[in-house]
């Protein structure tokens, strides 16, 4: 995905201030038991948007490479991929410490969190099996496969199977989601801004690390060529 300007980039920093600034200045509602916690929401819940969207493109390019094996469309896969594993891991490190605070605990076996590190495995699975093949079209066709069905199992995990049983999560678990009890308008005037500024940052990420794979490819290229020359 190759975004062209520079204003979307200035738009994600500029974002991504005001997330900051408002998670650690602006006024929250005292809510019970989480209190001034409640600025992680501002982080935590955004950055595993910003995986689901990351890996739903990731899935979109494994699609359009299994049509057309175009070594651009496994570059977009394999790094939208790595773009939501980070999140995913920056999520459910900040998830680890909100829980610590509220829940007495770092990891409480909450079901939600089990799904979670389950999803995510199934993730590290993938960046391993990238690894394993050395012919690129072998590589870029099972890892495509592999992609489509590790999201498809992703998404029941971790948005399903919690809320089938008890949790401590909000939304899980017969426990209510945010919506219901935080209605501070000052809450969302932050949220939905923190929700396009990681999900722009990620695809920053995403463009300078294919960007990368170019270059890296077309001077691996050239290296070649100058050998079978001598």
């Amino acid at each position: 995905m190759k975004i062209k300007g520079l204003w979307w980039k200035l738009l994600t920093i500029v974002l991504l201030l005001y997330t900051l600034l408002g998670g650690l200045v602006m006024d929250v509602p005292r809510l019970v038991i989480l209190n001034e916690t409640v600025r992680n929401l501002y982080f935590h819940v955004p950055m595993w948007f910003g995986m689901v969207i990351m890996l739903g493109v990731s899935v979109y390019y494994s699609i359009r490479y299994l049509k057309e094996p175009l070594t651009k469309f496994d570059n977009n896969a394999v790094e939208f991929a790595n773009a939501g594993i980070l999140f995913g891991i920056l999520g459910m490190v900040s998830g680890m410490i909100w829980a610590k605070f509220t829940w007495g605990a770092y990891w409480s076996g909450d079901p939600k969190q089990n799904a979670a590190a389950v999803g995510l495995l199934i993730y590290f699975a993938y960046a391993i099996l990238r690894g394993v093949f050395e012919d690129e079209q072998q590589r870029g066709r099972i890892s495509a496969v592999y992609n489509i069905f590790a999201y498809a199992a992703f998404i029941p995990l971790i948005y399903v199977l919690p809320r089938l049983t008890d949790s401590l999560h909000p939304g899980n678990g017969g426990n209510p989601g945010f919506n219901a009890y935080d209605l501070d308008s000052k809450l969302r005037m932050v949220f939905y801004p923190a929700v396009i500024a990681w999900t722009m940052l990620g695809v920053w990420i995403v463009n300078l690390r294919v960007r990368f794979r170019v270059i890296q490819a077309a001077n691996t290229e050239k290296m070649l060529e100058k050998n079978s020359s001598y």
